[in-house]
């Protein structure tokens, strides 16, 4: 997961297509001082698919304002367009391939990403590698190896882990957390899949990716951790034990990450369906680990896993991008003629699951709160597995384009009437999932009572077979084919580069030993696919498709999930009766030692690496970094009185706007609603449409509209940055209909439909319940915020635990107050849409800026001219408490904040240096790799001064507070070299400089507008970043002290150890219940 940073603004509505192709990335990953992406689970949607693994159009709006590096510009990562004509080298010459002992298998011109291709295979060890070679500057390499586990205790991840803590050529305890802290990285990582283990880099310096690739080769293939026992027990698992009074207790980063993952509903059901669907194979099993199952795993067991997988004959290697192809090649021969061939290829291969001939039902419990309904707490979700052996390409491809249309947007059929059926809150199982060597498709809902959990499996199947006999309707399959082109058109990958992405999608065929090229070309299926849709028809393409692999398929797993406020408080004893059963088999000569080992592992996790070690690492200078930030062209002119922002930027012939209405208006009472206002316009219907037909005409025309709140302090300004954004894309061809569009659902739609609306009340509600358990450390951030800002307290009225205790009255007063409600969301309208207070931000190209003028125009003309409305002022916060947030859970969020501009400090650009360097120094030593959390990182939000301490999946909850307030100290007594301290600040940049979209620079441009951030401003603080000095951290202590004396703490918790911790400081907690 990546580098992040909690979040501001909060989202309210996906985009209305979102789910292109989406389909669950079952991995998790290394990268945890704080996780922006979650590691993934397999009922979890992402945006990577296959062969066919499209990046939705902007799955989430790029609306979230990091708040780190805020003052300069808004992250989101981004490639530089592609010609129409390349011409690239066609990979290394082939007598200097020969040569560096390569033979090359196939190449091949790939139009969909105007990329020449080329595949090599290792002659001596059959190591098989990609090349692929483009003008794109976000230069990529990946290396893959098969690592199919043979049971839960979790060794492909955490060997994932400890592989890059240390390495032969980088001798010191973690090379990667050196890179993080100084390297021009636009990604760094690594991922477990069930089946297999990732470790991609990412860098548009040619200089920085070269050292990047060879700590990453270095570390696979040569890490310390095999004959580092301390590194096994850190990352996976260990006894710790400091007094030999005290109780044994275990401790281990991927140990606390698994507890954090099996203490989520969502997760247990996702990871029972996958092992049951696949009980005979590497599937049935769990390659994250299970808490239960990991201390089971022995020192031996590891280094024999690591000599088995981690092979170049087991290996694929991946190369993206503007360097050179011989360069590459030239690396990877340095490594890989040092090994003979080894038998790994065989040993790794995947073994397919046969089919059952009978359905399967399994019932399951999960933790839950104590109190409340449990009855409606049920979870149901039906699962198949598709074939016996891999999809072609076609099928797979018309599986894909099937899933989109019965559950890609709110309006799919699928997903519509199980909504809608009343039966549940929300939907689990992420429909079809082909990222694993045999394809599977999952549904059904959660939030049921128990008697209606054979109506949901009823009404699943009555659904489908619906589908099957009937079809869908025309202008359904029209919006997902247009929805699906326009993505292809886009290019937009979110948040990974561009190569990333790709060696995603090609690795999913080729680590089966398939053809690696294939997955990337698309266009010509896809073509095909449509022509066999207009030829034959829906019900004639996908009727068959449904009856074969899913109506008529007995590979069925049936997985009901139920509440059980015991099942938490049991999984504990359990833990602790084993534990109990360790101490007392040991004598007190045992014990001692058992003591002293803690100790030993502590001081060493504590102890800084030797300056000789750092050195080893290598780095860029200074003389390597710009001295400007990254321009942005930004035209201001006004249309009828309202600015307008233009961006003249290369976007493939797409145009990107933002129509921007302030909230200072609104009734402060009226804030909880905003969310369910903003979904409200996308999923109710008009005079004249319902939201289906709304809904689909969105598809067709555009590449989607999202609506959602955006809110934030503006430094120097009591007043808080309050607005509601619509945010559309649509081809240049199509501008007057996305403004017609925008519009239709800011004016047209009719808040009228009740029961449409208590669906979003109920899902909204799940997803909230959801993120408190899994995302525990956001919801502390906000719940801090709220208790020292007003723009803090607004975003949790929308998206906190107030706004869930909201939820939770409304969806009984949906019931009774109907008419109140509607008039609400009416005059949330009256408040906010009009031209007073508008504001319209568009990236595109000049010629088509140019001619969007005349539909900008009309769109103006077309919103109401309400005279201005005094603003309202909002001086609310929540009391200043310490509290802790109760939830079932085997892990802890633990944050800690506090205003420094309070205290007098004044924002230098030395701040984001500081703050980053305590977040990977400090923090991860004492709160992760000491302390046993997935997690720890600070975040200094420099728009209202709140500087915050944050934990992840943490086990502890007073040790890590203490490792906050000593924070002061570490700074005081801080001695570093200058090559420390360049990294340091070379890290900062990167992040600061973080690839950009042209969207995502048009979108950044916007909201430095919105907060008064100017470019002279963004000069300056570029300068006293690279400026920084070792007096500068010194200095920070005293900001960082007032956390300690005045900051307020809130902690997502387990009532055992909220208990504990205010038993050994009585009253420190104000005990909170939501769930």
């Amino acid at each position: 997961m990546e580098r992040a940073v909690v979040l501001r603004s909060l989202s309210c509505t996906p985009l209305v297509c979102t789910r292109l192709f989406p389909r669950s990335s079952r991995r998790l990953s290394r990268l945890s001082s704080l996780p922006k992406r979650h590691p993934l689970t397999p009922n979890q949607r992402s945006l990577i698919r296959r062969h066919l693994r499209l990046f939705s159009p902007s799955s989430r709006p790029l609306h979230h304002l990091p708040r780190h590096f805020s003052s300069f510009s808004p992250r989101a990562i981004a490639t530089s367009p592609v010609p129409s004509s390349p011409e690239f080298s066609a990979g290394a010459d082939d007598d200097v391939a020969q040569k560096l002992g390569f033979e090359k298998v196939s190449e091949q011109f790939i139009e969909e990403c105007k990329s020449r291709a080329v595949l090599y295979k290792h002659k001596k060890t059959g190591a098989e590698v990609v090349s692929v070679s483009n003008d794109d500057e976000n230069k990529v390499f990946g290396i893959v190896f098969r690592t199919p586990p043979k049971d839960s205790t979790g060794i492909p991840h955490i060997l994932e882990h400890s592989v890059l803590c240390g390495s032969r050529k980088y001798p010191l305890k973690e090379p990667f957390v050196e890179l993080l802290k100084g390297s021009l990285h636009t990604f760094l990582n690594a991922f477990t899949y069930p089946d297999r283990t990732c470790y991609p880099v990412a860098s548009t310096n040619t200089k920085d990716f070269y050292n990047l690739v060879d700590v990453y080769l270095d570390a696979v293939f040569f890490p310390k951790c095999i004959e580092d026992f301390q590194t096994f027990q850190q990352e996976g698992w260990h006894y710790e034990l400091d007094n030999p009074s005290e109780d044994i207790t275990y401790k281990g980063v991927v140990f606390n990450e698994m507890k954090g993952v099996y203490s989520q509903p969502d997760n247990i059901m996702g990871r029972i369906s996958q092992q049951a669907l696949f009980p005979n194979n590497t599937y049935g099993v769990d390659s994250g680990g299970d808490p239960q199952v990991i201390p089971k795993l022995t020192f031996e067991e590891f280094k024999e896993f690591h000599r088995k997988y981690y092979h170049p004959s087991n290996a694929r290697i991946w190369f993206y991008g503007d360097d050179d192809p011989t360069e590459r090649l030239r690396i990877l021969s340095e490594y890989l003629d040092m090994f003979d061939a080894s038998m790994a290829p065989s040993e790794s291969k995947i073994r397919p699951q046969k089919l059952f001939s009978e359905p399967v039902r399994i019932v399951e419990k999960y933790p839950a709160a104590e109190g409340g309904d449990l009855e409606k707490k049920h979870m149901v979700c039906l699962n198949w597995l598709l074939d016996d052996k891999p999809l072609d390409l076609e099928t797979e491809l018309a599986l894909g384009f099937l899933d989109h249309l019965m559950l890609g947007t709110p309006a799919s059929p699928l997903r519509k009437i199980l909504l809608e059926s009343g039966l549940g809150d929300a939907i689990v199982g992420g429909g079809v999932e082909d990222e694993l060597l045999q394809p599977q498709f999952s549904i059904g809902l959660k939030g049921v009572s128990k008697d209606d959990i054979l109506k949901v499996e009823e009404l699943v199947m009555n659904t489908l077979k619906s589908l099957a006999e009937e079809g869908f309707d025309s202008d359904a399959v029209e919006a997902s084919m247009n929805t699906i082109e326009f993505s292809l058109r886009e290019n937009n990958t979110g948040s990974f580069p561009r190569g990333l992405a790709l060696m995603l999608r090609s690795i999913g065929k080729w680590v089966y030993d398939m053809d690696p090229f294939e997955p990337l070309k698309y266009q010509k299926p896809l073509m095909d696919l449509k022509a066999r849709i207009a030829k034959e028809g829906s019900k004639a393409v996908f009727g068959p498709l449904i009856e074969k692999f899913i109506l008529n398929n007995s590979h069925r797993v049936t997985v009901e999930m139920r509440p059980d406020p015991e099942k938490a408080s049991r999984d504990e004893e359990v833990e602790r009766e084993a534990l109990n059963k360790v101490k007392a088999s040991m004598t007190e000569e045992d014990l001692a030692e058992l003591a002293r080992a803690t100790h030993e592992l502590r001081m060493k996790q504590e102890t800084p690496d030797p300056p000789e070690a750092l050195k080893t690492v290598p780095s860029l200078s200074l003389n390597d970094i710009p001295k400007k930030p990254i321009f942005v062209p930004t035209e201001i002119w006004d249309i009828n009185g309202v600015k307008i922002l233009q961006h003249d930027l290369f976007t493939n012939d797409v145009l990107y706007t933002e129509v921007v209405f302030n909230m200072g208006s609104l009734k402060q009472e009226l804030l909880p609603l905003v969310p369910l206002f903003c979904q409200s316009l996308l999923e109710m219907g008009t005079k004249d449409m319902d939201f289906v037909q709304l809904n689909q005409l969105i598809g067709r025309k555009t590449g989607g509209i999202s609506v959602y709140p955006f809110t934030s302090s503006v430094r120097g300004k009591e007043d808080p940055c309050t607005h509601m954004i619509v945010r559309g894309k649509a081809m240049s061809g199509r501008t007057e209909d996305l403004f017609n569009l925008v519009n239709c659902i800011l004016q047209d739609v009719q808040f009228t439909d009740q029961k449409r609306f208590k669906q979003f009340v109920s899902q909204s509600k799940a997803r909230m319940e959801n993120r408190i358990r899994g995302s525990g450390h956001g919801i502390a951030a906000a719940r801090m915020d709220a208790k020292l800002n007003v723009a803090g307290w607004i975003s949790e009225q929308m998206g906190g635990v107030s706004y869930l205790e909201f939820l939770q009255i409304l969806e009984k007063k949906v019931d009774k107050d109907w008419d109140e409600i509607s008039q609400s969301l009416e005059e949330i309208r009256r408040s906010l849409v009009s031209r007073n207070g508008c504001l319209i931000n568009l990236t595109a190209d000049g010629k088509n800026l140019t001619n969007s003028e005349k539909f900008v125009s009309k769109f103006l003309d077309m919103l109401p001219n309400s005279s201005p409305v005094e603003s309202v002022t909002w001086n609310a916060r929540l009391p200043s408490i310490n509290e802790a947030i109760v939830v079932p859970t085997q892990v802890n969020y633990v944050g800690k904040a506090a205003n420094v501009y309070e205290t007098g400090y004044e924002l230098k650009g030395s701040a984001y240096v500081i703050s980053k360097y305590i977040g990977n120094t400090w923090l991860w030593d004492r709160v992760r790799v000491s302390g046993g959390a997935y997690g720890g990182f600070c975040d200094f939000d420099t728009h209202s001064g709140v500087f915050s301490f944050l934990s992840y999946r943490d086990p502890n909850l007073l040790k890590t507070l203490d490792v906050y307030d000593a924070t002061g100290n570490f700074l005081r007594e801080l001695e570093m070299d200058d090559d420390t301290l360049t990294k340091a600040i070379i890290g900062t940049i990167g992040d600061v400089d973080s690839y950009q979209l042209p969207d995502a620079k048009g979108y950044s441009s916007l909201l430095r507008y919105l907060l008064g951030i100017t470019e002279e401003e963004r000069r300056r603080r570029r300068e006293e970043i690279l400026s920084t000095s070792l007096k500068d951290f010194k200095e920070f202590a005293g900001a960082v002290e007032a956390v300690k004396d005045k900051g307020v703490v809130v902690a997502v918790a387990s009532p055992e150890d909220v208990d504990a911790a205010n038993k050994e400081r009585p009253n420190f907690l104000e005990v909170k219940k939501v769930l």
